[in-house]
């Protein structure tokens, strides 16, 4: 589904960070804008403080990247720009090399939907340094914040256990794009239906809505209210019932409920937005069941998230759906992924590749060289067992070791012959799109799939299982010398 480009006036070739620019000039005047560059976007720790995370953003990307040309407008502007001195800060000449680039990038990347854990590349770039540095900010921005948003989802949806889960964060998203992005995110991550029409309409969403407390404050009483309510809209009630007093307004529905009844129509259910939910959803149980409604829904809302959900539900709380807003589409409380983009190879034209690193003082910050691969194996049941980092150009023998790249005393042997599935996938190829992206609702379902087949200790809440995550050997005694060499010592 493409970006619904009518919402942007804008080129959003322009839509980076302005050190991108000044390095892209760099480039172009210390004469290495031929060099061939690898880059790999991954995050070093989970959201959450939770055990996995869920890929998303990856069909925007693929759009922007698609159609991204700086226009005359975008170089008009580049031109303005001056620098400390007054003067210029880009030459023409370098201003007309921008205008006939070319993205001409090979792109690989993790479906949407894969699970994924630190330190492996949810996506990789290769091609001409100035392109594949340009590209670096929009597929932070992207990734980072669709993959969080999705994560969350499928916190909520599994604290849920099973429950609809609907995205109501529309009006607390973090502006235009961030709620179109968090309602397709979510939905990929679980949910079931957003109240956001437009994400509706353009993502294929099913959208679900009630009414709010003002339509009832606009009648003399709450009775009436529901009975106007019912008369316009007699095929989707759901009452809202706690503009006043919450019982009493369950009460108050199941009377407009029996009206309905009587002319062939059944009430869907009442929602509670206030109180003690779980007593308050427990008492409106035994009220719809005495007045011969045992089929009605009871949905909750009010500033819901996955430990909201699981606690209700210890206190035997009787909601059938959940209405899910700011702490979903705003991710509380992680503002962000944390996702970034590492150099690990470059080339001359006609070369060979020369491997990078970026060394730190924390051990955790200290990248993976190579042109990386991520081989996912499988126990016989199509569990996942771990994921092994590897080294395109030197290749995976059958039968290898994964090796923990912080603590090389811990390792793990994958026997020969175990089944794998190798998880980056081409996306572009020169530029040019090669991936069929599969419909929204086949991402949710592989993200479902995906967590279905982890460990339930990685997915609990609390102090999860870490999921193995290793380098293969080889490229781990790779990266070794590369450290101790860039450190001085031989």
């Amino acid at each position: 589904m493409r970006i619904p480009s009518h919402l942007y006036r804008h080129s959003l070739a322009l839509l980076t960070d302005f050190y991108q620019l000044t390095m892209a000039y760099a480039y172009f005047r210390a004469g290495v804008a031929d060099r061939e560059a690898v880059f790999h976007l991954f995050f070093r720790k989970h959201p959450f403080g939770g055990g996995f995370t869920v890929a998303a953003g990856l069909a925007h990307l693929a759009d922007w990247l698609e159609t991204c040309r700086f226009t005359d407008d975008d170089l008009s502007y580049l031109g303005e720009q001056r620098g400390a001195d007054g003067r210029p800060l880009f030459e023409p000449a370098f201003l007309e090399h921008l205008k006939r680039l070319q993205f001409a990038l090979d792109v690989d990347a993790m479906p949407e939907g894969t699970v994924v854990f630190p330190h492996e590349p949810l996506l990789r770039v290769r091609g001409p340094i100035i392109p594949a540095q340009l590209v670096e900010t929009m597929l932070l921005n992207t990734i980072n914040f669709q993959s969080l948003v999705a994560t969350k989802a499928a916190r909520i949806v599994q604290a849920a256990r099973g429950a609809p889960v609907i995205e109501f964060g529309l009006r607390r998203a973090q502006g235009m794009d961030g709620a179109l992005a968090a309602s397709r995110a979510a939905y990929i991550g679980g949910c079931t239906a957003t109240s956001n029409t437009l994400a509706g309409r353009v993502y294929g969403i099913p959208v679900r809505g009630t009414h709010a407390h003002s339509w009832v404050m606009l009648w003399d009483d709450e009775r009436a209210a529901f009975d106007a309510y019912a008369e316009v809209l007699p095929g989707n009630c759901v009452f809202l019932v706690d503009t006043y007093n919450t019982l009493d307004g369950v009460r108050h529905a199941t009377e407009s409920a029996a009206g309905l009844r009587a002319r062939g129509h059944e009430m869907v259910g009442v929602r509670l937005d206030s109180g003690d939910l779980a007593y308050l959803s427990i008492e409106a149980r035994k009220i719809l069941d005495a007045a011969g409604f045992p089929k009605a829904s009871i949905l909750a809302s009010n500033d819901l998230d996955e430990h909201i959900i699981a606690s209700l539900r210890e206190q035997g709380a009787k909601i059938d759906a959940w209405g899910v807003g700011t702490k979903l589409v705003t991710a509380f409380d992680e503002p962000a992924l944390g996702g970034v983009y590492k150099l690990g190879a470059v080339r001359a034209p006609g070369g060979d590749w020369e491997y990078r690193v970026k060394l730190s003082e924390q051990s955790t910050k200290i990248s993976t060289p190579g042109i990386l691969e991520v081989r996912r194996f499988l126990s016989d049941r199509g569990e996942l067992r771990g994921d092994v980092i590897w080294d395109q150009p030197h290749g995976i023998p059958d039968g290898c070791t994964m090796v923990d790249p912080f603590d090389f005393t811990r390792r793990k042997t994958i026997p020969a012959g175990t089944p794998y599935e190798d998880l980056l996938v081409p996306i572009f190829r020169a530029g040019k799109r090669v991936y069929q992206e599969p419909s929204l609702e086949a991402l949710r379902t592989r993200a479902q799939g995906q967590l279905a087949r982890l460990h339930p200790g990685v997915r609990r809440f609390m102090n999860p299982h870490e999921y193995p995550v290793g380098l293969e050997a080889g490229l781990h005694e790779r990266r070794t010398k590369l450290v101790m060499r860039a450190r001085g010592h031989k």
